[in-house]
């Protein structure tokens, strides 16, 4: 890629932006050398990869890295049998955590992320290593005691050295007979040594070794001769710990040297992991959008913002070219937005072709061009005596030197710096030669020339920003199809200059010259006209998905009002139910007194034909429904009842129905006009329903077993099986029945047990014996 384009369109800004979101100072390495790539595969490869990484952060509730140093020189040192640092040693275990946690953070079977999960998973961790280094290693300045037994000793024997010299020394600062020799109360250390600062005067007073004196050399500190042995115990286990430490930094160091390589390929992956989640970290940052790819040559941005702008007051702009057109014209007034719009087009593709998203909509579409060139900006040069003009040239030179059918070409301000019917002859000239071979190319310019040559020639097109004339501002909005218009006399009369002098300036125009103008403000005015009423039917859009979102939200009111009207319905059937279940159990016991007396035939006639009634009685107070499959009536007035099909519920009818068959209904709290043909007169039930109910509780015909099995069922499933298990085997005047549970846990069993304590139809219940089935059946014999 060229490098003067990368400068001019400011790609290295955001390489620098992109650093900014690493955790280590390999990624921010890796983002700072990232350059566009030219191949197709390559391109699609990266951009998937990001988007992999936008899903990532935004799935995951923090960030998947964890900071990690270089720690490169160190390993290597490691490997060729070095003693490392202790720093050096917390580092490298710094990296093996940050692996550790990328690899847990990153689930290897995400479905979503496939690319990023595949690189995760080639990470080695080294728990072991990195706990062992993490508990013996406190700083880089502290190794834990913990780190050997030996150590520990060596310094629990330097503290009781150092309790035994300072008790010594406290009793010889605190006796009356030292303290006129001392200069201060204090102990103190010099080369390692306890010392008491002795006044100079009273050297032959304290006996012991001088180890330094003060500058004024009135003080001198000395080791009395009471603590020189114990000082010297002291020194001599100091070098022991000295020593063990060495001992342990090296043991360390010979753990790490055998996974040296693994540990120097984690961070080529954490790396790469680091710059990876930087660019989804830059995308979410600037709102940027996974761009379509193409090689055609086809681009297309949807609402795009320039990513080096305030976010808050960039304007976006909507391009498109490289299908109907390759070479795009764009004009307008200074300061209008041209350049931003150059800008934009080749740090689109640059960023595109760096695995970077950038900051557009969905929708936009970006190629991948082989080079892009640009000439942007004034760049004279005193030492070479190069004008505006030559300079700009020389570059276009270099260009049409090195450009190739499949580049993009961008020129700010093309012929300008030089006499404007030449600059806009060779103008023409270059975007003829390049049009000839269909490269992609955008120019910006002042020349009217150049419109008209968009204008007249095929694979050509205009391009402008706008220049609100009331405020003299530029609006910044880029719109293709027409050129912009210069304004010079608009402007000039909003700024004070007289009418009569900007009227002489028109007459020097030439015919066509006004003829294109007028052209041009009146394909502007059209623009307007029509934007003004593609913002209206926008609005009407708005109105409209509004006006649905009610209804539907209306629609879904009445879907929970309905669920409600089902489960209270539910709610009574299940006390309905539970009542009659209190009812038959009520009738089984009487039926169970008469079976043991004589002469009771008659009475449990009686109590069948009772239980029989009940049944009716349960079905008479089953909630009617209609029945949904019937026609809709014919004819309804204020007060029917009706069933409302969809709703599945009750209501009443308010008012006759309307001329387009809608009625208007009363159901519970809710007010609302139905049509006809989701209604049904509710006293139109059939009889069925109460048959059933009927059927389903006449107990009389049933054939009843003397076991049940409940192999398989849950403990909840089984319970209401026992239950009615149980009824039967009382109805039909059983003295026992046997239940299957089987043996498994046990759990089952228990359970079931536990219920049948306090069964009213249970006298008592056994395990089972050899040849019934053993611990996997219970013998229940009945009251």
């Amino acid at each position: 890629m060229d490098d003067r384009a990368l400068r001019v369109l400011e790609f290295y800004k955001i390489r620098t932006m992109l650093a900014e979101q690493c955790v280590s100072p390999l990624g921010r390495a890796l983002a700072l050398e990232l350059t566009p790539s030219s191949d197709i595969d390559e391109v699609r490869e990266m951009q998937a990869q990001t988007e992999e990484a936008v899903t990532l952060l935004t799935a995951l509730p923090h960030h998947p890295l964890v900071p990690f140093e270089d720690v490169r020189a160190p390993l290597r040192l490691a490997s060729i049998g070095a003693s490392l640092s202790p720093r050096a040693l917390l580092d490298i275990a710094s990296s093996m955590r940050a692996a550790r946690a990328a690899r847990g953070a990153i689930a290897t079977d995400r479905e979503d992320t496939p690319r990023i999960s595949s690189i995760a998973s080639r990470l080695a961790t080294f728990r072991n290593i990195e706990e062992e280094i993490s508990a013996a290693i406190l700083s880089e300045d502290e190794i834990a005691d913990r780190a050997s037994p030996a150590l520990a000793d060596i310094r629990r024997h330097i503290r009781l050295c150092n309790d035994r010299v300072r008790e010594k020394l406290n009793a010889l600062i605190h006796s009356a007979s030292m303290q006129k020799h001392l200069q201060d109360s204090i102990i103190t250390q010099r080369n390692d040594r306890y010392v008491l600062p002795v006044k100079q005067e009273s050297r032959a007073f304290v006996p012991g070794l001088v180890h330094d004196q003060s500058a004024s050399g009135a003080t001198l500190f000395i080791e009395p001769l009471a603590v020189v042995e114990i000082g010297n115990d002291l020194k001599q286990r100091l070098a022991e710990e000295r020593r063990e430490i060495e001992r342990i930094l090296a043991a360390l160091s010979a753990l790490i040297a055998p996974e040296s390589s693994m540990l120097l390929n984690n961070l080529d992956i954490l790396s790469l992991l680091d710059l990876l989640f930087a660019k989804g970290k830059l995308s979410r940052l600037m709102r940027g959008a996974p761009p379509r790819i193409n090689r055609e040559g086809r681009i297309r941005i949807v609402r795009g913002r320039h990513p080096l702008l305030d976010p808050a007051s960039v304007v976006p702009i909507d391009l498109w070219m490289g299908d109907l057109f390759t070479t795009l014209v764009i004009t307008g007034p200074n300061t209008g937005g041209k350049t931003v719009t150059l800008k934009t087009v080749g740090l689109f593709t640059l960023m595109t072709q760096a695995g970077l998203q950038p900051p557009a909509d969905y929708g936009t579409e970006i190629a991948v061009f082989s080079r892009v060139f640009a000439d942007i900006g004034d760049e004279q040069s005193i030492e070479q005596s190069l004008s505006t003009f030559s300079s700009h040239m020389t570059n276009i030179v270099e260009i049409l030197n090195n450009v190739r059918d499949d580049a993009l070409v961008l020129f700010d301000e093309l012929g300008a710096g030089t006499d404007p019917t030449e600059g806009a002859a060779l103008a023409q000239v270059i975007l003829r030669g390049l049009l000839k071979r269909k490269i992609r190319t955008l120019a910006t310019t002042h020349y009217s020339e150049l419109k008209a040559f968009a204008l007249t020639t095929d694979g050509v097109e205009n391009a402008s920003v706008e220049f609100d004339v009331e405020t003299l501002r530029p609006t910044y909005r880029l719109t293709i199809g027409v050129p912009g218009k210069s304004n010079a006399f608009e402007i000039s009369r909003r700024l004070g200059l007289s009418s009569e002098w900007i009227d002489a300036a028109r007459q020097l125009l030439s015919t066509d010259q006004i003829r294109f103008e007028d052209v041009i403000a009146n394909a502007e005015y059209h623009r307007k006209v029509a934007e003004r009423e593609r913002a209206l039917a926008e609005e009407a859009r708005v109105e409209m998905q509004k006006t649905r979102d009610q209804a539907e939200a209306l629609r879904l009111s009445l879907e929970k009002q309905r669920e409600k009207a089902v489960g209270d319905a539910k709610r009574e059937a299940r006390r309905v139910l539970e009542s009659a279940k209190a009812e038959a159990d009520t009738i089984l016991s009487s039926l169970r007194k008469i079976r043991t007396e004589a002469g009771g035939g008659a009475e449990a006639e009686r109590m069948r034909q009772q239980l029989r009634e009940s049944a009716d009685a349960l079905a008479d107070r089953t909630p009617e429904h209609a029945d949904a499959s019937g026609a809709p009536p014919e004819s309804l007035r204020p007060g029917d009842s009706v069933w409302i099909t969809h709703l599945n519920t009750r209501g009443s009818v308010l008012e006759k129905p309307n001329a387009k068959g809608e009625v208007w209904v009363q159901a519970g709290a809710m007010r609302l006009s139905v049509s006809i043909q989701k209604l049904r007169l509710a006293d139109s039930e059939p009889r069925a329903e109460k048959t059933r109910a009927r059927a389903q509780v006449d107990v009389a015909a049933r054939t009843v077993r003397t076991e049940l099995d409940l192999r398989g069922l849950a403990l909840d499933e089984a319970l209401p099986e026992v239950d009615r298990f149980l009824d039967d085997a009382v109805i039909s005047s059983l003295g026992s029945v046997s239940i299957i549970h089987g043996k498994g846990t046990g759990a089952l069993r228990a359970g079931v047990q536990a219920h049948l304590r306090k069964h009213p139809h249970v006298a008592e219940f056994r395990i089972g014996k050899f040849g019934e089935g053993e611990s996997g059946v219970t013998i229940v014999k009945l009251r």
